[in-house]
């Protein structure tokens, strides 16, 4: 068995119930190829749902966390499901001072990824002659909001051309629900620092793909952002 791992997928936030406090959400991508050269496959969360999932007699169930931290958990798993394309979750926010804190997170659209903490099992590994690895069984020990994807905090030297304007349009997007979220100003200090700690990180992307696309196309036009205001906002910030 092999040591505790995490995936990441992003802008997979289902739906939002506000009244109910509850989200549904993806967790995991089935038959993709993702950065790791690992495939999960539908299945491979099967046992663990029945063993640990939410409707199981386990007092060890599976957990809704943020950033991977079992000492930050922001609710609880209502209902996992295996779909032909997803592992689904439906989640419920707690009333602690971390699930309001992620819960307004979720209805500014700052938390837009999410990411599972999870087991390998080496007879369960199918491994091809291209060397990527099929997952047919993990040990699934939790789910995660994560605001970012692995390594967020380095920035992106260069974005290949054929998905530069997508990835600028979710940079901005991320940009836009942060300055708004700064504006409202709703939840603690410590949510408010890490919402403006987030714009950061979210501008230096987003200026290091457009000093990358100047550099290899100089007349290229790149998307501006919505509101002037928003932009002036956020470059205020930076000063």
């Amino acid at each position: 068995m092999n040591l505790f791992k995490t995936k990441n997928i992003d802008l997979q936030v289902k739906d939002i119930d506000p009244a109910g406090r509850r989200v549904k959400i993806a967790l995991s991508k089935f038959n993709n190829v993702d950065s790791d050269g690992d495939i999960i496959v539908k299945g491979a969360f099967t046992k663990s749902i029945q063993e640990r999932g939410p409707e199981s007699q386990s007092n060890r169930k599976i957990k809704f966390l943020r950033y991977h931290d079992f000492e930050h958990q922001i609710g609880v798993f209502k209902q996992l499901e295996e779909t032909p394309d997803y592992l689904l979750a439906y989640a419920e926010l707690s009333r602690s001072t971390k699930g309001n804190d992620a819960f307004l997170d979720y209805q500014d659209g700052i938390i837009t990824e999410h990411s599972i903490g999870f087991q390998t099992i080496n007879d369960k590994i199918e491994i091809r002659e291209d060397g990527t690895q099929i997952l047919k069984e993990v040990i699934l020990w939790e789910g995660s909001a994560v605001t970012f994807g692995a390594n967020s905090e380095t920035p992106l030297f260069s974005v290949s051309k054929g998905n530069s304007e997508d990835y600028l349009y979710k940079l901005n997007k991320k940009m836009n629900g942060l300055t708004n979220a700064l504006k409202n100003g709703k939840g603690t200090d410590d949510r408010l620092e890490a919402i403006e700690m987030n714009l950061r990180v979210c501008q230096t992307k987003y200026n290091d793909v457009i000093n990358s696309l100047r550099t290899k196309e100089p007349t290229k036009v790149t998307p501006e952002p919505k509101s002037k205001d928003n932009k002036e906002f956020y470059l205020n910030l930076l000063k």
